[in-house]
């Protein structure tokens, strides 16, 4: 498939979006190595220092990348960046599936392949995380940022222990999002509170060693979260402002957008 040409307005960011598109298309298969320089800026109608800045912006979002004296060659035909901006876009529901996903998948490899040192840093967590605590075992107000990150400290631990690279980066990138999420949400009336018994659940089942106790602990831990958010998002929900979130009888939309509903609800 020939290159369109590229108009005059924005040229670079017009060249990166049509090189973008042609990677998407499979127009040069990962590992190819893509037209020179001179033969892009001929199919493009645009100067060389043009379709240059334009390779350079796909070599830094990760698509493409420069080897001295060989040219340039696919990386990836799927914009990293873009990626990362349609989690972002995800609605609450997404979002919240796919930290499932991932935790329940960390735990199940956790009960298989943790160490010692890994329960301890759970615990530690959970100790440091305790300390944020009110009397009545809920995050204390004016702490919630504290709470928030010991928190994650304690996810990250739970998803480090699987001891697989691919999984630990992915969780990450994500736990950032989770965290914001986290302190937004722990000031939302709408999200259901779970006890700190929960986490220390889950640590007693990877330490058993059973991946699936492990699993089903991770998911029962984020269940009443989801529920609440089911329940928000659906769409046979009642007015009453008194019922009780998860039971599809709350206000179904006042706790949605902006309210901080969101993927971490307090998942603690």
């Amino acid at each position: 498939m020939a290159l369109r040409a590229a108009g005059r307005q924005s040229l670079v960011d017009t060249v990166v979006a049509e090189l973008r598109a042609q990677l998407a298309a499979g127009e040069w298969p990962v590992g190819e190595r893509i037209p020179t320089e001179h033969t892009l800026a001929e199919q493009l109608q645009v100067g060389r220092n043009t379709v240059r800045e334009a390779v350079r912006v796909l070599v830094h979002a990760g698509m493409l990348r420069s080897r001295q004296g060989e040219g340039t060659f696919v990386v990836a035909t799927a914009d990293p960046g873009e990626i990362v901006r349609g989690v972002q876009r995800a609605d609450v529901r997404d979002v919240l599936e796919l930290r499932i996903a991932l935790e329940a998948e960390g735990a199940r490899l956790a009960a298989l392949r943790h160490t010692s040192a890994d329960l301890e840093r759970m615990r530690a967590a959970l100790a440091a995380q305790a300390a944020f605590r009110d009397p009545l075992g809920q995050p204390a107000h004016g702490q919630y940022e504290l709470y928030a990150e010991h928190d994650i400290e304690f996810h990250v631990a739970v998803v480090d222990a699987a001891h697989n690279a691919a999984l630990s980066a992915t969780y990450g990138w994500f736990s950032s999002s989770v965290r914001d999420a986290l302190v937004a949400s722990l000031h939302d009336r709408h999200m259901p509170r779970i006890h700190e018994t929960d986490h220390h659940d889950l640590v007693d089942a990877i330490e058993t060693g059973d991946p699936e106790a492990a699993e089903r602990a991770a998911r029962s831990l984020l269940a009443k979260p989801k529920q609440a958010v089911d329940a928000l998002l659906g769409t046979g929900t009642s007015t009453d402002p008194n019922a009780a979130p998860g039971t599809g009888t709350g206000t179904g939309t006042a706790a949605v957008p902006g309210t901080g509903i969101d993927p971490g609800g307090d998942t603690g």
